[in-house]
């Protein structure tokens, strides 16, 4: 059966609220639901009206029921409860009403059920004074449930607007013109919308690529990193592809243009995330889950207590069966009201949000913790991630004994000093570091794939790279003066996270857009034997999904563009901090240090987050379950059917002990999570 996108509610699919979007059909329990999925910008805006109406209401109620003495205070309070009860309570009573049609039950009918039954036993209380003695009022339970639901729900919300906004990042990378070459060869500047396959279009340096399509005429480089993750330009000569996205670094090309529009790879990746984004599992909601078996339970222990008190008293001829009916079935529902259980996942997540904050680690999608807890292989992307993201000098190696590294190394860094090359920073960086002085240069220039040249003291000086990309060589006149060699150098942190993964049998691997050469010297050195190498973005997400299919749940660390539709495929993506803006919309977390270490920690917090969840919705369960009796009238044999102008108010008292229990225990999950971290 279908499951809504929004709510995570099965919807039959004869269900005549559907869409088709991006090639995918979706059922929905709601048009609620629909509008939010079609226009969640809009949808959230109005929820945080909602939230804001609820908050301010509910505040003074609680001030004024626990703190203030204020003549006439149920009044008042009444009149608070209204617009909570009423407008910010209007969503879950159409979840309500949606779940009855489904013959099903959730979160939504037990609150409505339990608020409204508070509210309105509060308010003609309220009215009628007299009529239940020594009765108090509920407007702080149905108010306060309201408005702490309805700010997990506008959280949630923003999260996935954020996955949205990912998405939409990528189509910036697009330019709104692009340049035509029409049949007479004159360039024009046309709109995006308006090129086709077949046409030939120039793209200038520094311009980003618009289209998928293939080299015409021209030489340069592109930085394919927001693709494959590589800092390292590619070369692109006649007959070479150039993918959408992309960025022209130095030199102009004509390109046949071969995909545009939804065509191009970038449109794809667009669509990719965002249905990753949409179609994951949202939190697999425990209350809901226990909900919908304990909603049915709590009206017929409701009904069945009021019944026994009706006909027993009726039987007796006694003039209390209209308020110990009332008092019994009032009783009951209060007391199942769902206070506890509606705080034992917010507290504990806040709880866990601040650990995390205090460890470097911004946790933007809380709701994902319960597939955090169940992560079972951490897959890796390569350069950025497991490597530093820029290569480093490894050694200056002279032709001969006549020149010497400094010597060698001051020409290299003064004609590299000219270049954006990641090649050429990393060798001007390490010439600075060594204090080595840069020397005059003149008549500069780069030439795309094979390297830069100008004229140092009246001699002609090249720096040329080689078939080997962590290499390159240094002429002066045609005569080599020798080689600088490169690399990726691996983080010490990448080496202690996998094997503390490795310890706790958590399976690694690694996808990469860089060649199987250099992914495996990496796999080698970190102990990663399952490798996916020169693999492209839309693959990286199949690669996860495959995981999936096989049973796993997959963590996924990456920092660049090339990585945000395995994040968002994956259970749970994770970017570091240094990464691309797009990484880190996309992750359920970020890291905000430079430690892989951080990793096993987020793993570790979220088994321990979502045990605590677990072990706070069971210990409010017991507390419903255990007082139900009670409330029903199993104590009334001892205390006589007094007990009942009491047991609403000891309803809520018992709702309050399971809320502080709930409190409690959440704030415990810091020395749970600091032991397993052997950090105490």
């Amino acid at each position: 059966m279908p499951t809504d996108p929004i709510c995570g509610m099965h919807v039959p699919q004869s269900s005549d609220i559907t869409l088709e979007q991006d090639g995918q059909k979706y059922f929905f329990c709601s048009t609620g639901c629909k509008i939010k999925f079609q226009a969640p910008e809009e949808e959230n805006k109005k929820e945080r009206t909602t939230l804001m109406v609820a908050w301010a209401f509910s505040l003074p109620v609680l001030l004024i029921n626990y703190l203030l003495a204020v003549p006439s205070k149920d009044y008042i309070m009444l009149a608070l409860a209204l617009p909570v009860q009423f407008y910010s309570g209007l969503l879950f009573y159409r979840g309500a009403y949606q779940a009855l049609r489904m013959r099903s039950g959730n979160m939504d009918l037990l609150i409505s059920i339990g608020t409204l039954t508070a509210f309105f036993f509060s308010a003609f209380v309220t009215l009628f004074p007299g009529y239940f003695s020594a009765s108090g009022v509920y407007f702080d339970t149905s108010t306060f449930i309201i408005s702490l639901i309805l700010t997990g729900n506008y959280i949630q919300g923003v999260m996935e607007l954020r996955a949205n906004d990912a998405a939409n990042k990528l189509l910036s990378r697009i330019p709104s013109h692009i340049h035509i070459i029409d049949d007479k060869g004159e360039i024009k500047d046309i709109e995006i919308d308006a090129v086709e396959k077949g046409d030939v279009i120039l793209i200038k340096p520094g311009e980003n690529v618009p289209v998928d399509g293939n080299v015409l005429e021209g030489k340069t480089e592109v930085d394919e990193s927001m693709l494959t993750g590589e800092a390292e330009p590619v070369l692109k000569i006649k007959g070479s592809k150039v993918i959408s996205g992309t960025v022209n670094i130095n030199g102009a090309i004509k390109v046949e243009v071969e995909g545009a529009g939804k065509d191009s790879t970038l449109s794809k990746l667009y669509t990719l995330i965002k249905q990753a984004a949409t179609g994951k599992l949202k939190i697999q909601r425990l209350a809901d889950t226990f909900s919908s078996y304990f909603v049915p339970i709590v009206i017929i222990a409701a009904i069945v207590a009021a019944s026994i008190w009706y006909v027993s008293l009726s039987s007796a001829g006694s003039g209390l069966v209209a308020k110990i009916t009332v008092l019994a079935f009032v009783s009951v529902i209060v007391i199942a009201c769902p206070c506890a259980i509606g705080l034992a996942t917010p507290i504990t997540l806040l709880v866990s949000s601040n650990i995390s904050s205090s460890r470097f680690i911004l946790m933007k999608n809380m709701s994902a913790m319960d597939r955090l807890s169940k992560v079972n292989i951490v897959v890796f992307d390569k350069t950025g991630t497991l490597t530093e993201a820029k290569p480093d000098v490894n050694e200056v190696l002279p032709a001969s004994k006549v020149y010497n590294a400094n010597f060698i190394l001051s020409y290299a860094a003064s004609i590299e000093q000219y270049s954006n090359h990641p090649i050429a920073k990393a060798i001007t960086e390490f010439a600075k570091g060594k204090h080595i002085s840069l020397l005059d240069v003149t008549g500069e220039e780069e030439k795309p794939g094979v390297g830069v040249s100008g004229v140092i003291k009246g001699e002609r000086v090249e720096v040329r790279g080689g078939s080997d990309k962590n290499r390159v060589s240094i002429f002066v006149n045609g005569r080599r003066l020798g080689d600088v060699t490169l690399s990726y150098r691996i983080k010490e942190s990448s080496k202690a996270v996998i094997r503390k993964f490795e310890e706790s049998g958590i399976k690694t691997a690694m996808v990469t857009g860089d060649k199987l050469e250099e992914a495996r010297r990496v796999g080698n050195i970190l102990g990663i034997t399952d490798i996916h190498a020169e693999i492209t973005p839309e693959k990286k997400a199949d690669i996860i999904k495959a995981y999936q299919q096989n049973g796993l749940y997959v963590m996924y660390a990456g920092d660049g563009i090339n990585d945000a539709a395995a994040i968002e495929t994956a259970d749970f993506g994770v970017a570091l901090g240094g990464g691309s803006d797009i990484a880190k919309e996309s992750g359920d977390a970020v890291l905000l240090k430079d430690d892989m270490m951080l990793l096993y920690d987020i793993y570790v917090i979220g088994r321990a987050t979502i045990s605590k969840v677990k072990q706070n919705i069971g210990w409010a369960i017991g507390y419903n379950a255990a007082l139900m009796p009670i409330a029903g009238g199993a104590v009334v044999p001892l205390f006589g059917l007094g007990i009942y102008s009491f047991l609403p108010i000891l309803a809520a008292a018992a709702m309050g002990m399971s809320s502080v229990s709930v409190v409690l225990n959440s704030l415990l999950l810091k020395r749970t999570i600091n032991k397993r971290l052997g950090r105490e």
